[in-house]
């Protein structure tokens, strides 16, 4: 056996074949929130539908379409893909999902060491060994009657309670606070890893853009209010969604200088970035599509 066939039947067997040739924009549901690579490289996206208890879905990308691949969720939100298994939250538990789309909870709501009140991105930790995931808090006081984010500077802007919080799992399912709550990750939303290993988180609220650096936790200059996927490539450059303005900016990792991508969606959420293509794959929820973003620009 040749080395070269060798090796494309590892790629075979394990699920690391080239992209799908997929064309963006395309349709998958109601409501899309977060989307990852998976098995046979082909794509998961996390599927919220209406407000019916276990109407969510995870629905797959291929070269064949768009199918409904797990069922059975409430609102499901942030997904990675590790050890041959999905994994995603959904308001207060994570789930677990195998290849043939069977779902089991990974942990549950009574496992967290202090009350999980609203679960949102997953990332994978550093050493691809567990998880991270954002707990927004007290989400139900960021808005006004209309739905729009209260002035950073109003009154009911600083009522709402710290609450937050960044929790790290392993595959034995341990739950411990890798970040506690603080003034500046009001409503944390999105989380990732930068290239040193450090949590990078995104404040819904305030619009930071938090990243460990030199051993400090600090936001990044600029505001990004409606935070939502946050990433850094190989060079260095970070990345931000904003569900609220239906954004994602480009941010220079020296200068941190940020650029638009791309804007006009109707919400931009929990992207993923594919760096080998040069795009973000990313879901617009309120227009039910996934976009290609090219990063390159």
């Amino acid at each position: 056996m040749s080395i070269n066939f060798f090796l494309l039947l590892l790629c075979l067997t394990f699920g690391y074949g080239q992209a799908p040739q997929i064309t963006f924009p395309i349709e998958v549901g109601v409501k899309p929130e977060s989307i990852t690579k998976g098995f046979k490289g082909n794509y998961y996206v996390t599927i919220m539908n209406g407000k019916e208890e276990g109407d969510g879905e995870v629905v797959e990308i291929s070269n064949e379409g768009v199918k409904v691949f797990a069922t059975g969720f409430d609102e499901p939100k942030g997904i990675v893909y590790l050890d041959d298994h999905l994994y995603f939250s959904d308001i207060n538990r994570i789930w677990k999902v195998d290849k043939n789309g069977k779902a089991s909870i990974f942990v549950s709501k009574d496992q967290f060491p202090v009350e999980a009140l609203y679960l949102n991105d997953v990332s994978l930790d550093a050493d691809r060994k567990g998880i991270y995931v954002a707990d927004m808090g007290a989400s139900n006081y960021m808005r006004d009657d209309n739905g729009k984010l209260w002035p950073l500077e109003s009154e009911e802007a600083k009522k709402i309670p710290q609450l937050g919080r960044i929790f790290h799992i392993t595959m034995e399912g341990e739950i411990t606070i890798e970040q506690d709550t603080s003034p500046l990750m009001l409503n944390p939303n999105g989380v990732g890893m930068d290239n040193n290993g450090n949590i990078m988180v995104s404040a819904f609220f305030l619009g930071n853009f938090l990243v460990h650096k030199d051993g400090e936790f600090r936001p990044l200059k600029g505001i990004f209010r409606g935070g939502d996927a946050v990433e850094q490539d190989s060079k260095g450059n970070y990345y931000i969604s904003s569900w609220v303005q239906g954004k994602v900016w480009k941010i220079n990792g020296e200068t941190e200088e940020a650029e638009v991508l791309v804007e006009g969606l109707q919400s931009a959420a929990d992207f993923y970035l594919e760096e080998a293509n040069g795009r973000l794959l990313l879901p617009d929820m309120k227009a039910g599509l996934i976009y290609s973003v090219d990063i390159e620009k």
